[in-house]
């Protein structure tokens, strides 16, 4: 992991993944090719940006965490109900 240079969005998008998606920074960090002490600061920046509406931001923040979530899990069983169904003719 070299030193790089990353746009604002980039680092917007990576702490998205950890706040709102609810992703390791860990896993983050090694698919992103970003350091994790790094990872932490721009969350301490970024997020602190985010969280000046309140306990129901929060609330919001933390059910569209789990959206996600909920949806990566529904499409993972999708196709692979539609390969064991394939699988099964």
């Amino acid at each position: 992991m070299g030193k790089g240079n990353f746009t604002e969005d980039f680092k917007r998008d990576a702490v998205r993944q950890i706040t709102e998606r609810g992703y390791p920074v860990a896993e983050v960090s090694q698919r992103l090719g970003v350091s994790a002490h790094s990872l932490y600061a721009w969350r301490k920046k970024y997020a602190s940006e985010a969280s000046k509406g309140g306990d129901q931001s929060d609330e919001i923040r933390q059910l569209k965490r789990e959206l996600a979530r909920v949806t990566e899990e529904r499409d993972i069983l999708k196709k692979a109900a539609a390969y064991f169904a394939r699988d099964a003719k």
